[in-house]
């Protein structure tokens, strides 16, 4: 593996192969690859049909805003009690069969969902059992998934195949609550229950497990180092490399500080005056943002400062969003959340990439689930300090404050880590 000072020097040195042309579908060269990203596009499809379709029936059965939330809430408690070990599961036994396992444990909860739909005298406390039971089997399969991508594709495909993948979430994240809307209002209609949409929920969930006996791995290379087996490994790795360190920091304060998403209601009602339609528009910004942005990094050649580029992505991202928290005009803040959207894209891609090729194989299952905390922990929290900033000083005031707080992040990063400034590409031609 690639050490930070290799990184850094790569900032400095000469194109190699600078008149070879790039190619932006390299990833999809390897079949296994195909299989994985398009499996998860059809899974996350499905989590997004499932996740529209709880929501629905919750507030149809309780009419309460308050038991949506308890929905996020419980999906949190396994992610803080289970991803530390989910990691080191993913390093310790084959990760194929733990997605498979996680992938069908989470389809045989969406069935059961359909089933209490059906019979919804069994109360909406049992819905509650069923998420609580799916977030698990998704935990537990996460850090395998994470780090399966580089076991299948080589070293100097990796950053291309990391950008397609994300611009398959993005894709499935805008096009995953409209089609769940729609098959809601087909299920509705035909059995007057939402047993429809979860049954094709547990279709997609459960097809990305049928791709695993189909994936192939690359050969492993085996070294004569001493391996750590703890359940700590990952996030001692993390502590000590500085670089991953920073990059796991910017995303943590920006979601955690910069967030307008939890406030986007009160904008669109109380600020922008554009009432629900309006609101539907401004929530879907961010993601158009960030699919278009992954898109245009998928055709350009590998960064030849990535450093450079997430702190400049992270800077840009607090500042459309103090822009944003001042506009009082929709379609500039509509423009705004694209921006941020895009923003957002560049830092994931170079966060996931750089996290994959600094991590020795055996530890990847373990440090990307020390990332899955840090970012499920700043999603969680983000939407509490939004929501406590706003009831204290307002939504404008909470944005703008919220983004102050991201670029003085990035500053205090990018002084105490200098590294980060003289990251070169994210990207090796072979293995050690």
């Amino acid at each position: 593996m690639p050490t930070e000072g290799d990184l850094e020097q790569l900032a400095h040195r000469p194109d190699q192969g600078q008149n070879e042309k790039y190619d932006p579908y390299q990833a999809f060269r390897y079949p296994s690859y195909v299989l994985l990203t398009l499996g998860w596009l059809v899974a996350v499809i499905g989590h997004a049909i499932q996740s529209t379709a709880v929501g629905w029936e919750i507030f149809e059965r309780t009419g309460s805003a308050l038991q949506l939330g308890y929905i996020a809430g419980i999906q949190a408690i396994p992610l803080i009690l289970l991803a530390l070990p989910a990691g080191h599961m993913a390093d310790t036994f084959d990760r194929r069969k733990i997605i498979f396992c996680a992938q069908l444990s989470a389809a045989a909860c969406s069935v059961w969902l359909a089933f209490l739909s059906y019979s919804p005298s069994w109360g909406v406390g049992w819905i509650y059992v069923a998420i609580v039971l799916n977030s698990t089997a998704l935990v537990l399969g996460r850090p395998s998934r994470s780090s399966l991508m580089p076991m299948i594709v080589p070293p100097h495909v990796f950053a291309n195949a990391v950008t397609w993948n994300s611009s398959m979430f993005q894709i499935a994240t805008v096009a995953g609550p409209g089609i769940g809307g729609i098959i809601i209002a087909a299920s509705m209609h035909l059995h007057g229950t939402l047993s429809l949409a979860y049954s094709l929920a547990a279709v997609g969930i459960g097809s990305f497990a049928l791709v695993m006996p189909f994936i192939r791995l690359r050969q492993r290379i085996e070294t004569n180092q001493p391996v750590d087996r703890s359940l700590s490994a990952g996030l001692k790795f993390v502590w000590k490399t500085r670089i991953i360190l920073a990059a796991m920091g910017l995303d943590l304060f920006a979601v955690l500080l910069g967030g307008t998403v939890y406030l986007l209601p009160m904008f669109a009602k109380d600020v922008l005056g554009v009432g629900s339609i309006g609101f539907g528009w401004l929530r879907s910004a961010e993601a158009t943002g960030a699919l278009a942005m992954t898109i245009i990094l998928a055709h350009l050649p590998p960064m030849k400062h990535a450093g450079r580029a997430i702190l400049l992505a992270v800077a840009c991202y607090g500042l459309m969003t103090v822009v944003f928290g001042l506009s009082t005009n929709f379609y500039l803040s509509f423009a705004l959340l694209v921006i941020i959207g895009a923003c957002d894209s560049i830092s994931v891609v170079v966060r996931h990439t750089l996290i994959q090729v600094l991590t020795p194989d055996n530890m990847r299952g373990r440090v990307s689930a020390v990332n899955d905390v840090f970012i499920g922990a700043s999603n969680e929290l983000g939407g509490l300090e939004s929501g406590a900033m706003a009831g204290l000083i307002g939504p404008v005031g909470a944005v703008v404050f919220g983004g102050i707080g991201t670029l003085i992040s990035v500053t205090l990063i990018a002084a105490r880590v200098p590294q980060i400034r003289h990251l070169g590409r994210l990207q090796k031609t072979d293995d050690p």
